[in-house]
């Protein structure tokens, strides 16, 4: 009578060999690097944490100041405030580009709120910066070049190499909406708040609106870039080839 180890062999001769299981997402220390390093740009081109909030200041000081004091002492107050913090990262000898480009954003609108001889005015300048902001990254969706791929592209050095590859375009696409949508409610809640001439409730939006919200669409940037993998093109193209390969 045959054993029952018997009967295993002869119904498979072949013993199962246990194959390793491919992941789609492989983890790989270079591009972790990579990531991290492009970030880091992007941050620093940001100005850092502290930059986004310093960019606050200026209309922090600019609204009580317009009450107490008149919307002359309010630009200059704000100007002031803008060129503090100017000051303070040249001493500090930390990235002055996004202090710099504070400064001179914060001079338009203090010669907008000037020219209009309302405090609101000086709010007008990044309303409508959002809507431009926000029109562009929805174009770059509509003609297939989402923003936020060209611009990772262009800090990592890969350039245009991501779009041989869908799965990335797509994640590309889902980071620049969340683009869209940020700019899109600022220029929907703020143009409001302008039309009905709440000043005060302006300021409010415009800095919970701001950095807070900025920071939700770097985290949601940083993991579709992760996510994505940030292939070369020939990674993405061998890639597409062993598919194909393995359909046929």
């Amino acid at each position: 009578m045959p054993s029952s180890d018997e009967y295993r062999i002869a119904a498979d001769p072949e013993p199962t060999v246990a194959l390793p299981v491919a992941t789609d997402n492989p983890v790989d220390p270079e591009i972790d690097a990579e990531v991290e390093q492009a970030e880091q740009t992007l941050l620093e081109q940001l100005g850092g944490l502290s930059g986004l909030i310093y960019s606050t200041l200026p209309v922090l000081v600019f609204v009580p100041v317009n009450t107490v004091a008149g919307l002359t002492a309010a630009i200059w107050a704000a100007l002031g405030v803008a060129a503090g913090v100017l000051g303070w990262r040249l001493f500090r000898r930390s990235p002055v580009q996004p202090a710099i480009s504070g400064f001179l954003g914060v001079g338009v609108c203090a010669f907008i709120a000037s020219r209009t001889g309302e405090a609101k005015g000086f709010f007008l300048f990044g309303i409508y910066t959002s809507l431009v902001y926000g029109g562009v990254f929805a174009a770059s969706i509509l003609f297939r070049w989402p923003l936020v791929g060209v611009i990772w592209g262009a800090l990592n050095g890969h350039g245009t190499a991501w779009r041989g590859d869908r799965r990335i375009r797509r994640l590309y696409d889902l980071a620049t909406v969340v683009w869209v949508v940020v700019f899109g409610a600022r220029y929907l809640v703020q143009s409001q708040l302008y039309d009905t001439d709440h000043t005060t409730w302006l300021a409010v939006a415009r800095i919970g609106m701001g950095w807070p919200l900025t920071a939700v669409a770097l985290v949601v940037t940083v993991w579709a870039v992760r996510r994505a993998g940030h292939l070369p093109v020939g990674k993405a193209d061998s890639a597409r080839a062993g598919t194909d390969s393995a359909r046929a």
